[in-house]
């Protein structure tokens, strides 16, 4: 059975759930074997084993994890608006149970767990399985419908048979919207049914969806506007979508309704358009209020507001009668509750409610008509509601007959039952006396939950990585220069993080990432500390009451105690570490620059290092960035050049050779030697440039030797010092292709180390380096890693001795047989053997009786320039 049969009711389910909650999302979800791509619109398609999103997830739109201990179930990605957080939850309990169970489970259990109203029912319309707000939605006990027939259960619903009737003929069907009696309310659903295919088992899948609300605000909008009040429901940019009795008649005689025509434009205004009205409405679509007096073709004027809905892209105009007496009538005042998406009060000179709209009614608890009559202080105090301050002082509740007008502020609104809400609170006059007796009072009471938590999620997200949820660099600042007290700062960087990505992906590389950072806030949490992520490899914990040495311990072993896994391998990292100790009076962003600071030094020594912060690794640090920055223009201002060390051969004791030795002259330093250079190089993209430069001028030389001197060293070679990665990574390589074809490539030289890759990508670069002319030699062979079974899987011309071999010659019994055998065994494969770092006669004697083909050292010649190199050849 294959996992698509297997699991074809959860691909329904998942479509299912994706069209309810996030239609325009893509759902990647690992089920059984196999990684599918599941759609609201489509069916479901394999993409292969691995869960690793398309490049194109990673420059645009939102992708979210689905995860359960620590597992990556699936992925969530919408080019458009945010995922909401109910289909995080549904999507991923749904993914988490059938990976649990696999193919051992009947996945129509996973119906019964869906937070949705959802039924499984076989291909003759007998119901199997039925989630629990199924039941609910329909009032009925599981008893009365698991086990019977459509016909029983939807008795006298035709149009719920026919869909379903049609779904068990293998179609998808919609499921007009219909009203649900259920006690004495009526819900409105909207649904669709849909054939499955779960293993051996056929049938048909209902799900629906409570869409009351929706017929609920299309309900109270005509009822807003079915008054004599003149009023308009907008679009955001002014077009009359609905327009009230009170509009319509201030309309002069004759003239036709303008339904979708900007308000402005509307008859009903002087001097149309309206310019007055236009602004209005635009001040309102940008979020303001927007009230003003405004001219009528009949000769007076009308009080319009204008204001946005709940609604998105909905906006609603409404004209507001005079008063004689200065107040507004409570018919008025109760369209103004009606329509304000905030809770409002209007409270009468003597402190008691005459109004309650139903966001405060909702808001508080209580009945609008208990209210109404009352002291609104006396009655919410009776009820348990309480006030406080945003820093959590209790407040008294204020007597609004006497508080001081216009009053604006922020509190904290302790409700009965227990939940507490950030409110904005106003209190403004209305109406009054001209001889300044006070009028009503209308309170205001705004929900800031939302935005105050969001203002916190952007304060957090300011402090925090967004991948591993850490404190990132500002936070953990932050938090040092709080923190203070003796302990330690950890800093490390993954080694070879770079050549990870490569190998293992983005996505799997985050799932690496995710679980170091772990082990390190675990750690971290242990010693009250904290842990951050500060680049994209890159974390630090600190660690109070801990010594150096203890720290270093400590993060070890969190790293080391358990290999990382990665799907279905264990990977093994090593880091740089670098550690500080923290000291009193010191910032602690200080000690985090320091810790950094060691951090990179151990990254110079190697892999798996660990450096102790002192003052002078600073200055060592700052010192390796000048040479850096020097070296970026060494090439361009002709600084480097190239020496070079003759080989001769040992059996006709003339000079056949030379390898070509690279030399920086620094403007202050003077000459420098590769090593201490190159290493920096390699780091970059400098690496490159050199490389392609030391090429170029060895075939130059090269071409020089064989024109000066045609008939003695015609067939003279230079070789040259390569690594495999810098070949591997040379765009040079390609650009240097015209010459090397016309001229001939260099001998190369590889270190013996990097032939332990044995992989196809090293095997088809000598081939291609050997196709251009060159010959391979295998460099200091002997010392460190080399590799054998290399010298017959590549294709290799020599090898060249490690000088620590011949450095023990004459006197060396074990170096003498060391190098015998190597040479022995080169000739059996048909390689040759050069001797490097060859000081005196004796040696040169040594070597020559051993068998060895070439030598070079001292013992012939110092390395020599171009120019120095030509009169030695003339002369030998």
């Amino acid at each position: 059975m294959t996992p698509l049969a297997t699991f074809s009711a959860v691909h329904a389910t998942l479509s299912d759930l994706l069209r309810v909650h996030v239609p325009q999302a893509t759902l990647l979800a690992s089920l059984g074997d196999e990684v599918l791509r599941v759609r609201a619109d489509a069916p479901a398609e394999s993409v292969g084993p691995d869960l690793v999103p398309p490049d194109e997830w990673f420059d645009r739109g939102e992708m979210t994890w689905l995860t359960r201990d620590g597992s990556l179930l699936g992925l969530l990605w919408t080019e458009d608006g945010e995922v909401p957080a109910a289909a995080v939850q549904v999507l991923t309990m749904l993914l988490a149970a059938a990976r649990m169970d696999g193919t051992n489970r009947e996945t129509e259990v996973l119906v019964t767990q869906l937070p949705v109203a959802t039924a499984w029912l076989t291909t003759d319309l007998n119901f199997r399985r039925v989630s629990r707000p199924f039941l609910e939605m329909f009032g009925l006990p599981e008893s009365q419908v698991v086990g019977q027939t459509a016909q029983q259960v939807f008795a006298g619903r035709a149009a719920f048979l026919e869909v379903l009737a049609q779904a068990g003929a293998g179609r998808s069907v919609r499921l007009p919207d219909e009203q649900v009696r259920r006690g004495g309310a009526v819900v409105w659903v909207r649904g669709e049914a849909r054939p499955y295919y779960g293993g051996a088992v056929a049938g048909v899948m209902l799900t629906l969806q409570d869409v009351t609300g929706e017929y609920g605000r299309a309900a109270r909008v005509s009822a807003l506007l079915d008054t004599e009040t003149p009023a308009a429901l907008l679009s955001d940019s002014g077009e009359v979508l609905q327009a009230s009795h009170g509009l319509l008649e201030l309309l002069p005689a004759a003239s036709p309704v303008v339904t979708g025509a900007p308000l402005w434009a509307w008859p009903c205004f002087a001097n149309v358009p309206s310019d007055t009205v236009r602004d209005l409405v635009r001040l309102a679509a940008t979020g303001g209020a927007a009230r003003a007096e405004v001219e009528l073709q009949g000769g007076g004027t009308l009080t319009l507001s204008v204001r946005r809905t709940s609604e998105e892209g909905l906006l609603v105009a409404q004209g507001e009668a005079g008063s004689r007496d200065g107040r507004a009538p409570l018919g008025v005042m109760t369209q103004v509750l009606a329509l304000s998406e905030d809770a409002t009060i209007l409270v009468d000179h003597l402190g008691r409610a005459q109004l309650v709209s139903e966001r405060a009614s909702a808001l508080l608890g209580v009945e609008a008509a208990r209210l109404v009559g009352l002291s609104v202080s006396r009655v919410l105090g009776e009820l348990g509601v309480r006030l406080f301050t945003p820093e959590g002082e209790p407040m008294v509740m204020p007597n609004w007959k006497d508080v001081p007008l216009p009053l604006r502020r922020e509190v904290l609104l302790a409700l009965p039952d227990g939940t507490v809400r950030q409110m904005e609170l106003r209190a403004t006059g209305v109406g009054g006396e001209a001889g300044g007796a006070r009028g009503s009072v209308l309170l205001t009471l705004r929900d800031l939950t939302a935005l105050r938590r969001a203002q916190a999620k952007i304060r957090h997200d300011a402090r925090h990585d967004s991948l591993t949820g850490l404190l990132n660099r500002t936070g953990l600042r932050e938090a040092l220069n709080a923190a203070g007290g003796a302990g330690s700062v950890v800093c490390l960087d993954i080694d070879g993080f770079g050549a990870l990505n490569a190998a293992l992906g983005r996505t799997a590389c985050d799932r690496l990432l995710i679980q170091v950072a772990a082990r390190l806030n675990d750690l971290a949490n242990e010693s009250r500390g904290q842990a951050a992520r500060l680049a994209d490899d890159s974390f630090a914990v600190t660690l109070p009451g801990v010594d150096a040495p203890g720290a270093v311990g400590r993060v070890r072993a969190a790293l080391q105690q358990v290999p990382l896994r990665v799907g279905q391998r264990d990977v093994s990292v090593s880091v740089a570490l670098g550690v500080v100790t923290l000291a009193a009076g010191v910032p602690g962003d200080a000690a985090l620059g320091d810790a950094e600071v060691a951090m990179q030094h151990a990254k110079r020594q190697g892999r798996d290092q660990v450096s102790v912060f002192n003052p002078d690794l600073r200055e060592q640090v700052a010192r390796a960035f000048e040479l850096e920055e020097a070296l970026r223009g060494a090439v361009e201002g002709e600084q480097f050049t190239l020496l070079y060390q003759p080989a001769i051969s040992l059996r006709e004791g003339r000079p056949v050779s030379a390898e070509a030795l690279l030399r920086w002259n620094h403007p202050t330093l003077g000459m420098l030697s590769p090593n201490r250079f190159l290493e920096l190089a390699s780091r970059s993209d400098l690496i490159t440039s050199i490389s392609e430069w030391v090429v170029q001028e060895a075939v130059l030389s090269r071409s020089a030797v064989r024109s000066a001197l045609p008939e003695r060293y015609g067939d003279w070679t230079v070789s040259v010092n390569l690594g495999l990665e810098e070949l591997r990574r040379s765009a040079g390589l390609r650009r240097l292709l015209p010459l090397l074809s016309a001229e001939g490539a260099p001998d190369i030289e590889v270190a013996a180390g990097s032939l332990l890759d044995h992989s196809q990508e090293t095997l088809g670069l000598l081939e291609q380096l050997r196709s251009l002319g060159a010959r391979l030699s295998v460099d200091d062979f002997g010392d460190g890693a080399s590799s054998l079974a290399s010298l017959t899987r590549f294709p290799l011309s020599a090898v060249k001795l490690h000088p620590t071999l011949t450095a023990r010659l004459p006197g060396d019994d074990k170096s003498l047989a060391l190098v015998q055998g190597t040479i022995d065994l080169a000739h059996r494969l048909g390689l040759g053997v050069v001797a490097v770092g060859v000081e005196t006669s004796e040696q040169l004697h040594m070597l020559r009786g051993l068998g060895c083909d070439a030598a070079q050292g001292y013992a012939i010649t110092p390395p020599l320039g171009r120019t120095e190199l030509l009169s030695w050849l003339r002369d030998h």
